[in-house]
């Protein structure tokens, strides 16, 4: 099993080099080759999300959170709440580039008893909390930075989150409180790609300009292009360095990122294509330069 993070892969002053970048780049294209596979097998799934989203998930496994594969329960790792639960395609398809989940055990993604559900569970190895009634990872994600703090142990706790997810009362509860305790210790990743269930994002309930929202609650927000791996990796660097108060990483991101004909669907919220068009897709990634 592959150990990840900071504290076991990375020089101290070379966090962010072109040679980390190109490292990282390509292990999103082989998550993203995970997640292209699994919704094959099942013939649909959360593709735009996963594949959208694999960027970031890279870069915290593999790059900027202290974990260890081997030891899933080590009390000092630090937490990566999904709140989204729906986009447990490619939570999945990175634990599986860990060693945590068998890759020949992905093919069960989304069928009857597996431990790999379309929307995530916490009975699933490397899997935090049930997510997928939006709106409740942050509260979590509140309470664990506050246990890190009263336990002593300062780990740190990712909550990934969407912006239909914005939409919702209980996280800027939550955001309220983040700020209040002065959770330093607290991460909140926000992807923006504009898409939900019923459309578009900014068709509904106006959720823009987001930056401005989290920094107006107490928080430090940083808004990157959350498919540009080089950004994501100065993004964090940045939070890092903040003291006194939660941050918020605002990522806007394209679905289907990487599959060009799935790229310009207008409605991407859950892929359904043609049996043959999986190849296609797989083809279309392995050519593209991301």
């Amino acid at each position: 099993m592959e150990k990840s993070g900071p504290f076991d892969t990375v020089e101290k002053g070379s966090r962010t080099g072109p040679e980390i970048v190109e490292r990282l780049r390509l292990k999103a294209k082989e998550v993203r080759r995970n997640v292209l596979l699994m919704a094959k097998n099942k013939g649909d799934g959360y593709v735009g999300q996963g594949l959208g989203a694999a960027d970031i998930l890279t870069a915290l496994y593999f790059h900027e959170m202290r974990f260890d594969s081997a030891r899933l329960d080590w009390p000092d790792r630090d937490r990566f709440l999904l709140s989204t639960g729906h986009y447990s395609i490619v939570l999945f398809a990175v634990l599986a580039e860990l060693g945590v989940i068998r890759k020949e055990e992905l093919s069960s993604y989304g069928a009857d008893e597996t431990r790999l559900e379309m929307s995530a569970c916490e009975t699933t190895p490397g899997v935090e909390i049930t997510g997928g009634s939006l709106g409740h990872g942050l509260c979590q994600a509140v309470g664990m930075a506050l246990g890190s703090r009263l336990s002593g142990r300062n780990f740190r706790v990712f909550n990934f989150l969407s912006d239909g997810e914005l939409q919702e009362g209980a996280t800027w509860e939550a955001a309220m409180a983040g700020a209040h305790y002065k959770l330093d210790s607290l991460v909140a990743i926000v992807d923006v790609n504009n898409m939900q269930a019923d459309g578009k994002v900014s068709e509904g309930m106006t959720v823009e300009p987001v930056a401005e929202k989290w920094r107006s609650f107490g928080w430090h927000a940083e808004a990157i292009d959350g498919n540009s791996m080089s950004e994501i990796l100065q993004a964090f660097e940045n939070v890092r360095s903040m003291s006194m108060k939660p941050k918020v990483v605002i990522c806007y991101t394209l679905m289907c990122k990487g599959v060009p004909f799935l790229e310009t669907r207008p409605k991407s919220h859950f892929v359904r294509v043609e049996q043959h068009e999986w190849d296609l897709a797989l083809s279309e990634l392995e050519r593209s330069r991301l």
